[in-house]
């Protein structure tokens, strides 16, 4: 598997506590956000989580897990939390993930977090996509995981029960909250494609609770079995199995970007650039007809901070022309140029600090730009490719006088 980015990320929960979160980064821009929900007690690191998300990544999916409140790295307290806590967890990621970067267009849930997804699916509008692994059809199941504590929680108001070898402190609230919850009118209801992984083996959540969540679901909808599977999904090629076979099932649901196609205008050697909606500044970038970026204003200057600013942008430009053209310089000289690599910053200074500079008032632009060359090179190469550097494309346009032509279409 290739590697991946991966960001850690706090966010506020739905009791005011600040909820731990890791962002597993698509390669490339991605083509929708996914929101993953892990299973009962356990956390957003676990092995499924982890290699699920991960491999999504690689199909152009980003996924944000966290871990609900009082659980993993999260704070609050366990014992307060109950099936809607969960939920209200998972909006309030929802929340979050809507100003940060974009609403989760994919919710998946493993175990009672699959239940849970099911449940909150309709206050996540943007969702075109649910998807089930080992989910009971009713979040009551679980109860059956500390059974043999049941009277001393009804008699006393809770009790520590140990759950995957960890103690937890379950109260009678938990149990009044769930028995609150049936799935099936959540399910009817969805109106968003369903797809439902379980497997026939699972000894903790029995395979009829699939039946009972496809039975309950309207078209479209599909039923995955993982045969040989158990709950946990604790081999590897289970995991990244469910993986695949979502990503694939999912581009039916989720095409483009928040629910666009490519738009007419995308065309190549145009760039097309559009407001999305989805902030004050936030705009849809596709160039050369078909490359897709976003970009964004920093949260400092009022914007989400989903894509790149327009002077990062500028920058990035000049970077890749600056390696593009050393690269072709050095392969066609045959010299033993291994990798460029070029670090920009732009800034605003007083003219009069700008030593090259004809204008002697007020302030100019001031782009920086480091070079690194790695590979064998004699300081005669390396002072030629730092020449040939000013030489590129884009370093001659930002240096000339450039003539914008601009009109408003009919």
């Amino acid at each position: 598997m290739t590697a991946t980015r991966s960001e850690k990320i706090i966010f506020t929960g739905s009791q005011g506590d600040r909820l731990a979160a890791r962002l597993d980064l698509a390669l490339g821009a991605p083509k929708a956000y996914a929101l993953f929900a892990h299973c009962f007690t356990c956390t957003k690191d676990i092995f499924a989580a982890s290699r699920i998300s991960k491999a999504l990544t690689e199909y152009g999916i980003s996924v944000l897990r966290f871990d609900f409140t009082g659980l993993g790295a999260s704070e609050g307290d366990f014992g307060n939390s109950n099936f809607s806590s969960n939920i209200a967890d998972l909006v309030a990621a929802s929340d979050f993930m809507r100003s940060r970067y974009e609403a989760p267009r994919i919710l998946i849930g493993h175990s009672l977090g699959g239940a849970a997804v099911l449940s909150c699916a309709a206050q996540v509008p943007e969702a075109k996509a649910v998807c089930t692994i080992a989910a009971p059809a009713d979040p009551a199941h679980v109860v059956e995981n500390f059974a043999a504590s049941l009277d001393q929680i009804i008699e006393q108001g809770e009790a520590e029960v140990c759950l995957v070898g960890r103690p937890f402190k379950i109260k009678k609230q938990f149990l009044d909250d769930i028995e609150t919850h049936r799935l099936e009118g959540a399910i009817g209801s969805l109106n968003k494609a369903l797809l439902v992984f379980h497997s026939p083996q699972d000894s903790v959540v029995g395979i009829d609770n699939a039946g009972r969540i496809f039975q309950a679901a309207k078209h479209p909808k599909s039923f995955v079995s993982l045969d040989n599977a158990d709950h946990l999904l604790s081999r590897k090629s289970d995991a990244v199995y469910v993986a695949n076979v979502l990503a694939a099932w999912v581009e039916r649901y989720v095409k483009g970007r928040a629910g666009e196609e490519i738009p007419e205008q995308a065309v190549p050697d145009v760039v097309y650039v559009a407001e999305t909606g989805g902030g004050p500044f936030q705009q849809s970038i596709w160039a050369g007809g078909r490359h897709f970026l976003r970009a964004d204003e920093p949260l400092a200057q009022g914007g989400g901070d989903t894509g790149p600013s327009p002077y990062d942008l500028v920058l990035s430009g000049l970077g890749a022309c600056t390696s593009m053209t050393l690269r072709m310089y050095a392969d066609r000289k045959k010299w033993p140029l291994e990798k460029v690599s070029v670090t920009l910053k732009h800034s605003k200074v007083h003219a009069e600090d700008g030593a090259d500079c004809e204008t002697k008032k007020g302030k100019i632009d001031r782009i920086e730009r480091e070079i690194a060359l790695a590979g064998d090179l004699d300081e005669g190469q390396r002072k030629r490719l730092l020449e040939i550097a000013d030489k590129c494309p884009v370093h001659r346009t930002l240096h000339s006088t450039v003539s914008v032509v601009s009109r408003l279409k009919d």
